[in-house]
């Protein structure tokens, strides 16, 4: 199905097309190019340009350039601009303009592109619903995953994140949303921003690219001085407020939450009455994201109730929480353990989150080494927590859930506060790099375990995931 012609892509951008094509895809990455994409050299750590070559041998339709490359021929079929950036991003704002998409943007400090999978979930049983399929929350990412969005798409979710204080507002106003989501604010982007309440006013900017109806949805357990900073700019637009949470004056509020065993059983009172459904993994912040995605289903006109059981489709994606099974020797029964991998990012608040969904699993004595199996929690460091990152990462060892955790591995000179702050009995291993730890997994876990690993993804804590996996013969959850 054609996404873009070459006269249409060339209206939208104002860049002049030296042949005629038509694409089914847009591509930044020819490691991922399907044939029929347009693709777009963007300039990053390398220039896109010296790929254009490389994107025609796998199939592209065109390439977006601002000049042809010495090494594409005089033929090939380009899409010629002043810039590519602002190519790509009028390309995203013209796909926005022609559709009639009910569109979700989502951002927050912890939980966005899980809760962007929670909608694409049931969202897609509702109707034509497009997200990006990676976590394309940026200056390029939005507009890229606005420009491959079919003109007949029903529903869009569209992740919206930040690095610096800014960048969130132009973003939301390409997007348009009819309703803007929250997730939670916490303590993240602290190095560049300075306080929560800064966090939240920089995350609340997502309602100036509300739509004339849209609607604005956010966490109603944060404390009042930063919903201040979050209702604000929502009431300023005049569009209706809605929170989640557990508090008893949220439109949907949580009144009980079970974790089993890789399972979340959720009660809440919503517009629609009470409701009770299941997530199909283990995790209180899961259940708060889904009360969040609910309210935002709700304003986008779709069936809440529907939304609700289908709730169970969804899993974490890799990296946030996914579960799977590592069998050590599949020969012996029970030689296996539990991984959790939730390696792509973390900060307090979502650490916190993560130590309550190990403490929800009961281990497997008698089939390892240790005869006892362990919760066991492999940590690299929180990134971007400004001057109390260390005092960040102590407090930790305080969270009522570390009681339940038996042996704690860390990784980075930061993790060392926390090492340092727990008792005797529970460190395990400290190392200053995660290769270092990467290097032994044998001596950091056994059979019957149950494992998290997580960290920034800047502490390549990803790489002792990895390490774990290759102890064994890896299954299914």
């Amino acid at each position: 199905m054609a996404l873009w012609t070459a006269g249409e892509a060339a209206t939208a951008t104002g860049g002049v097309a030296t042949s005629e094509f038509t694409a089914t895809g847009v591509s930044i990455d020819t490691r991922t190019l399907q044939p029929g994409d347009l693709f777009v050299a963007l300039t990053a750590d390398r220039d896109g340009h010296d790929f254009v070559a490389s994107a025609f041998e796998a199939g592209a339709a065109a390439a977006l350039v601002t000049h042809r490359p010495e090494d594409v021929p005089a033929s090939a079929p380009l899409l010629i601009v002043p810039d590519v950036l602002q190519a790509l991003e009028a390309l995203g704002r013209a796909a926005r303009a022609r559709t009639q998409a009910r569109v979700l943007g989502i951002t927050g400090s912890v939980g966005k592109t899980s809760a962007k999978e929670m909608a694409r979930t049931v969202l897609s049983a509702q109707g034509r619903t497009h997200a990006a399929e990676a976590s394309y929350n940026n200056h390029w990412g939005v507009p890229l995953t606005l420009a491959r969005m079919p003109a007949d798409t029903e529903f869009a979710v569209i992740e919206i994140g930040m690095n610096a204080p800014g960048e969130i507002a132009p973003l939301s106003r390409m997007a348009r949303p009819h309703v803007g989501l929250i997730t939670t604010i916490a303590a993240a982007h602290l190095e560049a921003l300075g306080s929560l309440e800064a966090i939240a006013t920089e995350k609340a900017s997502i309602y100036e690219g509300l739509e004339e109806d849209g609607a604005a949805i956010f966490d109603g357990d944060l404390p009042v001085s930063i919903l201040t900073q979050l209702e604000g700019p929502a009431w300023a637009t005049g569009c209706p407020v809605y929170r989640f949470g557990a508090n008893p004056t949220c439109h949907f509020c949580l009144t009980d939450v079970r974790l089993t065993e890789g399972r979340t059983i959720v009660q809440a009172d919503t517009p629609a009455g009470q409701l009770t459904y299941k997530l199909d993994t283990a995790g209180r912040h899961f259940a708060m994201n889904s009360l969040g995605i609910l309210a935002a289903v709700q304003a986008l006109g779709g069936d809440l109730v529907r939304a609700a059981m289908d709730l169970a489709r969804w899993q974490p994606p890799a990296g946030r929480g996914a579960l799977e099974t590592v069998t050590l020797d599949p020969a012996t029964s029970g030689e296996a353990l539990l991984l959790l991998d939730d390696a792509f990012n973390a900060n307090p608040a979502s650490l916190a989150a993560a130590l309550e969904v190990l403490a929800s699993y009961t281990p497997t004595d008698g089939v390892g080494r240790t005869v006892r199996g362990r919760r066991v929690a492999i940590l690299g460091d929180m990134l971007e927590l400004g001057a109390e990152e260390m005092a960040l990462h102590a407090a930790i060892a305080d969270s009522p859930f570390m009681d339940e955790v038996h042996l704690v591995h860390c990784a980075g000179p930061r993790m060392r506060a926390l090492y340092e702050a727990l008792p005797d009995d529970k460190r395990g291993n400290w190392a200053q790099t995660a290769d270092e730890l990467a290097a032994m997994p044998s001596r950091l876990v056994d059979a019957g375990d149950v494992v998290l690993v997580k960290g920034s993804k800047g502490s390549l804590i990803s790489r002792v995931v990895d390490a774990v996996r290759k102890l064994g013969h890896r299954d299914a959850p």
